[in-house]
C-alpha cells in the first residue's frame, strides 16, 4: 500500500489535502461513510491510487464483488481523474462516469466508465460499470 503525506493533494484531484478528503473514508470507523455515489468513486479512485485493495473490497457490493481481491500493479502511476457527470437517480441509485488516467512503463491509457452505485443501509457501494 502506497501512502500519502498529510498536506498532500487527494489522489482524486480534489483542492483537499487527503485526510480532509479521500481519507477520512478510508481510515475512518466503519460509520464514517462516503455520503454521495461520487464521494465513493473518488474514495475508490484514492484507493486504487494508493494500493488500497481492502478498501476497493469494503466498498463493492456483496453482489458484485470479485471472489479473488483485485490485484493492484504498484508500477502503475495514476496521473488524475476526471468527473464528467454524476447523476442521483433517487435516494438509493446514483451513476458517476468520469475517466482515469494512468501510466505503466512509459504507456499512457485511460479508463472511462459510467459506474453505478446503490446505497444499502444508509451506505454507498460499487455495483458495477459500463466501459465506454
Amino acid at each position: 500500500m502506497r501512502t500519502t503525506m498529510s498536506s498532500e493533494p487527494c489522489p482524486c484531484g480534489s483542492t483537499l489535502p487527503y485526510p480532509a478528503c479521500c481519507g477520512r473514508w478510508h481510515a475512518g470507523p466503519h460509520h464514517l461513510q462516503a455520503p454521495t455515489g461520487e464521494a465513493l468513486m473518488r474514495s475508490r479512485y484514492s484507493a486504487y491510487a494508493l494500493g488500497r485493495v481492502d478498501y476497493l473490497l469494503d466498498t463493492w457490493h456483496p453482489r458484485t464483488r470479485p471472489v479473488e481481491p483485485p490485484v493492484l500493479d504498484p508500477a502503475v502511476r495514476w496521473l488524475g481523474l476526471e468527473v464528467r457527470r454524476h447523476v442521483v437517480h433517487d435516494a438509493d441509485h446514483a451513476s458517476v462516469e468520469f475517466v482515469a488516467r494512468s501510466k505503466l512503463g512509459g504507456r499512457a491509457s485511460r479508463l472511462h466508465e459510467t459506474s453505478r452505485f446503490v446505497r444499502e443501509n444508509g451506505r454507498w457501494l460499487y455495483v458495477d460499470g459500463d466501459m465506454h
